[in-house]
């Protein structure tokens, strides 16, 4: 089983708040799991969302 832990960054650089995540897709592309990649890809859309909707 697979079990991805994601690890979301909030951090002030030049006086604004960012927030950076590793991309899903480059992880799953890092130990070669094609069979994961659609997977990956639905994580990384709802990850970009919720941060989309805290700006």
């Amino acid at each position: 089983m697979f079990n991805y832990t994601c690890k979301i960054a909030v951090y002030e650089d030049d006086g604004k708040t960012k927030i950076g995540l590793p991309k899903p897709t480059a992880l799953i592309g890092m130990v070669g799991g094609e069979e994961l990649k659609s997977i990956a890809e639905n994580v990384e859309k709802r990850l970009l969302n919720c941060v989309d909707k805290c700006v």
